[in-house]
C-alpha cells in the first residue's frame, strides 16, 4: 500500500542497540564466572579470536555507557551471562556477578537509558551441558531459578524482559553457533527435544515474571524472517509456507498460543523427530502469555519445492545462514531481486516490513526490533575516522520500513540495531564489526581496545534527536 504521508514514530519510541554479554564482555574466568558453552569451545574458523577478551566491556561499561548517552540511546539491550550469576548454573549465587549487573544497570539509570535484558543468549552454562544440557529436564528447573534469581534482584530496575535470543537458530544452527553438543547420537531429534524444553522454561519464565512483578513486561526474542516462494509455482507456495512454519511460526505460536505449529509438527512427526512431552507440559506452555515479541531480523530467505534428487540443499553466506533448504521439505535458493552484502546475505529493507506485518497481523502483540545491522570490514582512517556510510545506507533503509509499517497500522515500540559497540562476532572474529561505537583491536592483538565513534554514531544520534522524523523523506 502507498501512502501520501508516513506515521510518525511513538514520541516514547526506544531508539537504541543490542549486544550479548559473551560477545563484549571478556573477563571470561573473572570474579567467580563459570565457564559457559561458548568459553569451553574447542575450535574456532580459521584466523579468528576466541571470546576471552571480547571488547573488554566489563572493565569498560562505565565508558561504554557514557559514549551510549553522548549517542543519545534510549534503550540498551544487553544480556546477562548465566555463568556469572549461578557459575555452575543451579548451585551457589555468585556475589560479584551479580553486583557488577546492579552497577551495568545503575549507571544505565543514571543517563536515563531502559535496560532491556536478555536472560539467555546461547551461553549455557558448561556444568549443564557436561549434564545433558537442554536435553535434561533438569535445565528447565535450573532456568526458572535462574530467572528467579534476576527477577528478584533486578526486578525493581528493569521492566524489559527477553526470555532466550534466537531459539531457533540454535536449534536450526547450532553447530555453527558453538551451541550443538557434538557428542549427541541423534542430533535432530535431541535439538527438537532440547527445543521443547526452552519453550517450558521460558514458558516458565514470563509466569514467574508476572507473578514476581507484575509491572514488568517480558517476550520472546526469535531471528524472524519471512519465507519467499521463487515463483508463483503453487508447489513453491507450499515449500514457503513449509519452511516459514518451521523457522518461524513454531517458536511464536508456541510463545503465544501456547500450542505446536501444526505444519512443524508435521515435520517433526515425518522426520521421526518428535519430542516427548510430559505430563503437564501443554498446560504451562498455554497458561504463559507474552507483553510483546522481540525479534531479530538481518535478512530474508527465498525456497522453492523439494526435488527430491538430494540436491534441496544450498550453501549461503552469514553467519545464520551457512545452508538453506532440507532434502524432502524444500530447496533452498537465491532471489534474484536483491543485492547481498559483503558475507553473502541478501540485504531486503522492505522484506522487513513484511516480516513486521505478518507478525503483528498474526499475533497482534507491540513489536521490537532487538537486532537489525551490517556486518563490515571498517576501516580506521589516519584521521581516527571511521567512515562507514554503507552502515548508514543499510540502517536508513531499514529504519524506514519500520515508518511503513507503523503506517501499515503495526505496533512497534523499539528499535536495537546490532550493535551498540563491535564486539566479537560468530564466524569472522573481530574483523567482521557491527557496531556504532570501534573498538580499536584485532583478531590476535588487543592493542589499547580505545572506544571511537563511527560515522555512523553521529548520524544515528542526529537521527534520535529528531525521532526519525527525517527517515523516508
Amino acid at each position: 500500500m502507498r501512502y501520501s504521508t508516513l506515521a510518525p514514530f511513538p514520541k516514547d519510541f526506544f531508539w537504541g542497540g543490542s549486544t550479548s554479554a559473551y560477545q563484549v564482555e571478556g573477563a571470561w574466568n573473572e570474579d567467580g564466572k563459570g565457564p559457559s558453552v561458548i568459553d569451553m569451545r574447542e575450535s574456532y574458523p580459521e584466523g579468528t579470536t576466541d571470546f576471552k577478551v571480547a571488547s573488554d566491556h566489563y572493565h569498560r561499561y562505565k565508558e561504554d555507557v557514557k559514549m551510549f548517552a553522548e549517542m543519545g540511546l534510549k534503550a540498551y539491550r544487553f544480556s546477562i551471562a548465566w555463568t556469572r550469576i549461578i557459575p555452575d548454573g543451579d548451585g551457589e549465587i555468585n556475589q560479584k556477578g551479580i553486583d557488577f549487573y546492579h552497577s551495568l544497570i545503575d549507571e544505565l539509570r543514571r543517563y536515563d537509558i531502559e535496560p532491556i535484558v536478555t536472560m539467555y543468549h546461547f551461553d549455557l552454562p558448561h556444568a549443564l551441558q557436561v549434564k545433558g544440557g537442554w536435553s535434561n529436564r533438569s535445565t528447565v528447573d535450573a532456568f526458572e531459578r535462574y530467572a528467579e534469581v534476576l527477577f528478584q534482584e533486578y526486578g525493581e530496575k528493569v521492566k524489559y524482559w527477553l526470555t532466550i535470543n534466537e531459539q531457533n537458530m540454535m536449534i536450526l544452527h547450532g553447530s555453527a553457533l558453538g551451541t550443538l553438543d557434538p557428542n549427541l547420537e541423534n542430533p535432530k531429534k535431541e535439538l527438537y527435544q532440547q527445543n521443547h524444553h526452552m519453550l517450558v522454561a521460558q514458558a516458565k519464565a514470563m509466569t514467574l515474571c508476572h507473578r514476581l512483578l507484575p509491572e514488568a513486561k517480558i517476550g520472546p526474542a526469535p531471528n524472524i524472517a519471512l519465507i519467499y516462494p521463487a515463483s508463483p509455482k503453487p508447489e513453491d507456495i507450499i515449500a514457503a509456507a513449509n519452511y516459514n512454519a518451521i523457522r518461524n511460526w513454531l517458536y511464536l505460536d508456541m510463545a503465544v498460543f501456547g500450542r505446536y505449529n501444526n505444519l512443524a509438527w508435521a515435520y517433526m512427526k515425518e522426520k521421526d523427530i518428535l519430542p516427548v512431552i510430559e505430563e503437564g507440559d501443554m498446560d504451562i506452555l498455554k497458561s504463559a502469555k507474552p507483553d510483546f515479541i522481540a525479534f531479530n531480523y538481518y535478512t530474508s530467505q527465498t525456497v522453492e519445492a523439494s526435488k527430491g534428487d538430494g540436491n534441496d540443499e544450498f550453501a549461503r553466506g552469514g553467519d545464520q545462514h551457512l545452508k538453506s533448504g532440507e532434502d524432502g521439505v524444500y530447496k533452498g535458493g537465491n532471489n534474484p531481486f536483491l543485492s547481498k552484502n559483503a558475507f553473502g546475505w541478501e540485504i531486503d529493507p522492505t522484506g522487513f516490513r513484511s516480516t513486521m506485518r505478518e507478525i503483528y497481523d498474526r499475533y497482534q502483540l507491540p513489536l521490537i526490533i532487538t537486532e537489525n545491522g551490517l556486518g563490515a570490514f571498517d576501516k580506521l582512517e589516519a584521521d581516527g575516522s571511521i567512515q562507514d556510510d554503507y552502515r548508514i545506507d543499510y540502517l536508513e533503509k531499514h529504519i524506514e520500513q519500520i515508518k511503513w509499517a507503523i503506517t501499515d497500522g503495526v505496533e512497534v515500540f523499539g528499535y536495537c540495531p546490532w550493535s551498540a559497540i563491535d564486539l566479537i562476532s560468530t564466524h569472522q572474529g573481530c574483523s567482521k564489526r557491527y557496531g556504532f561505537i570501534y573498538v580499536n583491536r584485532d583478531e590476535f592483538d588487543l592493542k589499547d581496545l580505545k572506544r571511537i565513534r563511527k560515522k555512523s554514531s553521529y548520524w544515528y544520534e542526529t537521527l534520535i534527536e529528531q525521532n526519525g522524523e527525517n527517515i523516508g523523506k
